[in-house]
């Protein structure tokens, strides 16, 4: 693995020593005597790890200034402050703005080897994590042609130069990240920071100190979501999940621009762009006292909304086949052939949404790639079918506990819903599949309640 250390330090003995001691345990060492050389070093080439000596040669330059520079070329960049003389202010701000360490005069050659060894392991996490992100996220499409989807895809254009806030709404695995990622992505935002924080996955004793961080009587930090997504864009999932009393403190926030963590004394003010998302009904919750109406407004300047799978079937080929492509590239192995025309695949409700279809596409990319179409068409139909008969099952339950024309109005709409949906809603494909001339199979859905999904 290539280990590249820059040290910068203006005290040639400090230097030399530092470099000994990393040189010694074969990591690749350059260094930096002054500031006009630490960044000609910086740009030639930003290492795994960088040592910074915070007063250097310059009376309006410090390595704090060169912290900053690494940081706008690349955040994952690990860096160590060092320093004799800095006080604990310098150090607290140094960790502010990105440090990964700041460590005291004189040092031991095992603890400077302790620090560098777990930031390189930091910065190769890190990287990894970074690398699976963008395979997950960055490198997937928001794909459709329904003009449920259009619409979002024209709503992401629109926001891309605006700073507003965004509550998107829908179920689970509609996609409700994925068009938050792709706000942050084309937004002034894009190369800053972009953090989540997961409400459905935390304790309810946990929420303030994971937004705004906590300080100890040790003098260590830990930093909230707010402060790490500072520049960026914070994205609060599940927001319907956080308690009403850090739901006031989040109001707050998003009223005076400022908070203070827990435990601390002094105000923290952040420059954030603020999405948020909810699987569940928040004027529903609103109305039971367990979501505050103020706070709602505030994040709902512009709505996003995220509809079923199910409700947009001619969704589903473009899907199938965008995921066939791009799953079968990450995981290495050839696309498969897969029917898109298969009739479970319209006929099943997709309770998971666009999630669900994604990783049944990548189910049979992984187990059954090389399988031929018919086999593969009886995977779809043995994953997904035990659902459609256990609808079918209610149906005809249903029908037998109704009188005759309530019995028959209900297998017609279930009937000519279905085949809507198998032709991807277009009317004129459906009427000639059932034997029926399109004015009239017009009136018929306008008398059953169906709407033309076409």
């Amino acid at each position: 693995m290539h280990r590249e250390i820059l040290v910068i330090d203006d005290n040639s003995d400090i230097r030399f020593l530092i470099c000994n001691i990393l040189k010694e345990k074969n990591f690749e060492v350059r260094s930096a005597a002054n500031y006009d050389q630490a960044v000609l070093e910086i740009n030639k080439r930003l290492p795994n790890l960088a040592i910074i000596d915070i007063k250097l040669d310059k009376t309006d330059k410090d390595g704090i200034d060169l912290l900053k520079i690494i940081n706008k070329k690349n955040k994952l960049t690990p860096v160590i402050m060092i320093s004799g003389h800095a006080t604990v202010q310098i150090a607290v701000e140094a960790i502010r703005l990105g440090a990964y360490e700041f460590i005291e005069k004189p040092f031991s050659k095992d603890k400077i080897l302790n620090y560098v060894n777990r930031a390189i392991e930091t910065f190769e996490l890190k990287k990894e994590k970074d690398i699976i992100e963008n395979k997950l996220f960055h490198s997937f499409e928001l794909i459709g042609k329904s003009p449920a989807i259009l619409k979002v895809k024209k709503i992401i254009d629109k926001l891309s130069t605006s700073e507003s806030r965004v509550l998107i709404s829908g179920p689970t695995g509609t996609g409700k990240e994925l068009v938050a990622r792709k706000i942050h992505k084309h937004s002034l935002r894009s190369k800053e920071p972009f953090v989540i924080i997961n409400s459905a996955l935390l304790k309810e004793n946990t929420y303030e100190k994971e937004l705004f961080g906590e300080e100890f009587e040790d003098g260590n930090i830990s930093f909230g979501a707010l402060e790490r997504a500072d520049k960026g864009t914070l994205l609060i999932d599940e927001v319907s999940e956080i308690p009403l009393e850090t739901q006031a403190n989040v109001l707050r926030v998003l009223i005076d621009q400022k908070f203070k963590r827990v435990n601390g004394s002094k105000n923290i003010n952040v420059n954030i762009r603020l999405i948020s998302s909810s699987s569940k009904d928040l004027n529903e919750l609103i109305k039971i006292n367990m979501f505050r109406e103020d706070l709602y407004h505030r994040l709902n300047v512009m709505p996003i909304e995220l509809t079923p799978l199910a409700t947009r079937t001619e969704d589903i080929p473009l899907l199938v086949e965008y995921f066939n492509n791009k799953l079968s590239e990450i995981n290495g192995v050839k696309q498969a052939e897969i029917d898109d025309k298969n009739d479970s695949l319209y006929i099943y409700n997709w309770p998971g949404n666009v999630r669900e279809l994604r990783n049944l596409v990548e189910r049979i990319t992984i187990l059954s790639s090389n399988e031929s179409k018919e086999i593969i068409n009886k995977v779809i139909d043995d994953v997904l079918k035990p659902s459609s008969k256990n609808t079918d099952k209610n149906i005809l339950e249903k029908s037998f506990q109704s009188p005759l024309k309530e019995a028959r109005e209900h297998f017609e709409k279930e009937y000519l819903a279905t085949q809507l949906k198998k032709h991807h809603g277009n009317i004129a494909k459906t009427a000639d599949f059932i034997g029926m001339e399109r004015s009239a199979l017009h009136r018929k859905l306008k008398t059953l309640g169906i709407k033309d999904i076409n």
